[in-house]
C-alpha cells in the first residue's frame, strides 16, 4: 500500500495527465474540496419502447370469421341458460328490482349493463317487417344486435331507427337504438344525458 505522500503525487500527476489546461492551483483548490470530476460524462441511456402487440384487424377477422355463429348451433334453446344467468346478471346489479325501486335508477343501469343473454323485442321500427322480432341478443355490435328468436332464426336487427324492449320481473324497459350507437365495452363508461324527448 502507498502512503498518503505518494498517493497525493499520483493523484496530482494523474489530474496533471487528465486536464493539461488546468492550472496547479486550481488542481490543489480540487483536491482540497476532495471532490474531483473528470470531463467525462456518460450517455444516458435511452429506454427502449415496448413493443405492443398487435390483435388482427377487423379484415382479418372476418376473413377468420371469428364472430360467426355455426348454423348447428343458431338454435334458440342453446341460449336459454344464458338468458337465465343474464336475468340474474341484472337482479344483481340493480339490487333486486324490488316494486318500491325507482325507475330512472334502474334505467340508468340497464344503459351501462351488458345485453347478451337478454330477451328483447322490436316494438317500433321505421321498417314494418323488423316490428315484433322476438328473441335473445347473442351478439352487439356498435351498429346491429344479433338476436336469436324462438324460430331458431338468427336475425340481425340495427339499431338505427328501431326501438327494443326488454321485460324482466314485471320491469320494462325501453331501448332506443339510434341512441345506443356504441359497442358495449363503449357503453360501460359512456354518461348518458337525459332527454326530454326522443324520436324514432
Amino acid at each position: 500500500p502507498q502512503d498518503s505522500e505518494k498517493a497525493k503525487t499520483f493523484v496530482h500527476a494523474f489530474l496533471k495527465r487528465s486536464m493539461p489546461k488546468m492550472k496547479d492551483e486550481a488542481i490543489q483548490d480540487m483536491l482540497s474540496r476532495k471532490a474531483v470530476v473528470l470531463e467525462h460524462y456518460p450517455k444516458k441511456k435511452t429506454k427502449q419502447k415496448r413493443k405492443k402487440t398487435k390483435g388482427f384487424t377487423a379484415k382479418q377477422r372476418r376473413e377468420l370469421r371469428l364472430f360467426e355463429i355455426e348454423p348447428e348451433q343458431q338454435r334458440y334453446a342453446i341460449f336459454l341458460p344464458l338468458h337465465e344467468l343474464w336475468k340474474q346478471y341484472i337482479r344483481d346489479l340493480c339490487h333486486g328490482l324490488k316494486p318500491d325501486a325507482q325507475p330512472h335508477m334502474i334505467q340508468s343501469k340497464l344503459l351501462k349493463a351488458d345485453l347478451h343473454g337478454a330477451i328483447v323485442t322490436v316494438t317500433k321500427s321505421k321498417c314494418p317487417s323488423y316490428v315484433g322480432i322476438t328473441g335473445i341478443i347473442l351478439q352487439e355490435f356498435k351498429h346491429v344486435f344479433k338476436i336469436i328468436t324462438k324460430e331458431d332464426k338468427l336475425k340481425v336487427v340495427p339499431k338505427l331507427n328501431n326501438v327494443f324492449s326488454l321485460e324482466l320481473d314485471g320491469f320494462i324497459s325501453y331501448i332506443y337504438g339510434s341512441k345506443f350507437l356504441l359497442r358495449a365495452s363503449e357503453r360501460s363508461a359512456k354518461k348518458f344525458k337525459l332527454k326530454g324527448t326522443i324520436d324514432l
